[in-house]
């Protein structure tokens, strides 16, 4: 599928990137590498969200140019949606009316495109446009760098999860020698927070539950918490990661109240423990280590349910280090 991709950006010239609505680092960055590549070959292109950049990628190249708007608003020759499940997360309701190019290393992915580059082996959506670039002959600049850096960064937790591999590395290493510069990006994500993030951190953390066995974790953020605090959505992302820290921790669940008693769940995991399934079996998915889902339903048979599977997702998880995985 790269080479389709290739040949529809050497004969066209008017094209466009979205993705989610609010954009993570993957998400953001591989779509501003991209629109970096399209303009080093002398396209027209840009990039277009629903949302705003959150605060913490505001600094990564070409933020500041990033157009929001309620929907397609002109006609390109090709809109690429960066890591979309399907065509109604990126939350413009006329893009099924463009010629949509789908990419994605999410193996549960919708092939909603007309063109659709899948690949699962990849830690990030920022390797497939890292390989895009080189593949198609564009100069790797320190901006294309830094936004494929940031990319593989956050969606690999710092290098901490497990699609980080040794191709991983290498990638990582090539982009530090063009100019990717791995102190100045990480503090600009993760050493840039607003206050009313920290404050938020406190109050979600304070609902940190576990279950009988310890392997199991909860925490939930409440429109109230939201409120008090002065945050945002934007400033809820990476709490998750906190409870995982915690050293008998497989799985995490994060509950985040919405409008209409509906839910955002994030999944995080440890080691082998598949919270991907947990994820499909709610409408949702993701990779193994993180995955999520967004449902209506009462927050305390929704729980309840979720820790369950969550249970049940440890319990499956292959033997680590020859040791098999069960709940207390």
């Amino acid at each position: 599928m790269l080479s389709q991709v290739i040949d529809l950006i050497e004969k066209h010239e008017s094209f466009s990137i979205t993705s989610h609505i609010r954009p993570d680092g993957d998400s953001l960055g591989s779509s501003l590498a991209l629109c970096w590549i399209l303009r080093s070959l002398k396209k027209d292109a840009e990039v277009i969200m629903a949302d705003r950049v959150p605060h913490a990628y505001v600094k990564l190249p070409g933020a500041e140019c990033v157009r929001v708007v309620p929907d397609v608003d002109r006609h390109y020759d090709a809109v690429f949606v960066i890591e979309c499940s399907d065509v109604s997360r990126p939350g413009l309701p006329s893009l099924k009316d463009q010629f949509v190019v789908n990419i994605d290393h999410h193996s549960t992915t919708e092939l909603f495109g007309n063109v659709n580059w899948i690949d699962s082996t990849a830690a990030a959506v920022g390797e497939m446009i890292y390989n895009l670039a080189k593949a198609i002959g564009a100069r790797i600049t320190p901006e294309l760098a830094s936004c494929v850096y940031a990319a593989l960064l956050t969606d690999t937790g710092s290098f901490h999860f497990s699609n980080t591999t040794e191709r991983t590395f290498k990638i990582a290493s090539e982009l530090v020698r063009h100019g990717a510069q791995p102190a100045k990006l990480s503090q600009g994500i993760f050493y840039n927070y607003p206050y009313a993030k920290v404050q938020l951190v406190g109050r979600v953390l304070s609902t940190l539950e576990r279950d009988e066995s310890g392997r199991i974790a909860w925490i939930t953020m409440t429109k109230k918490a939201m409120e008090e605090t002065g945050a945002t959505e934007d400033d809820s992302d990476g709490i998750i990661n906190f409870p995982l820290t915690v050293g008998d921790v497989e799985a995490v669940a994060f509950f985040r109240e919405l409008p209409n008693s509906t839910y955002r769940i994030s999944l995080r995991s440890k080691n082998r423990v598949n919270v991907a399934r947990v994820a499909e079996d709610f409408g949702g998915g993701g990779h193994c280590n993180a995955a999520g889902f967004t449902i209506t339903a009462s927050y305390e048979e929704l729980s309840r349910a979720v820790i369950e599977r969550l249970r049940d997702a440890v319990a499956a998880a292959p033997a680590v280090n020859g040791r098999e995985i069960k709940p207390r």
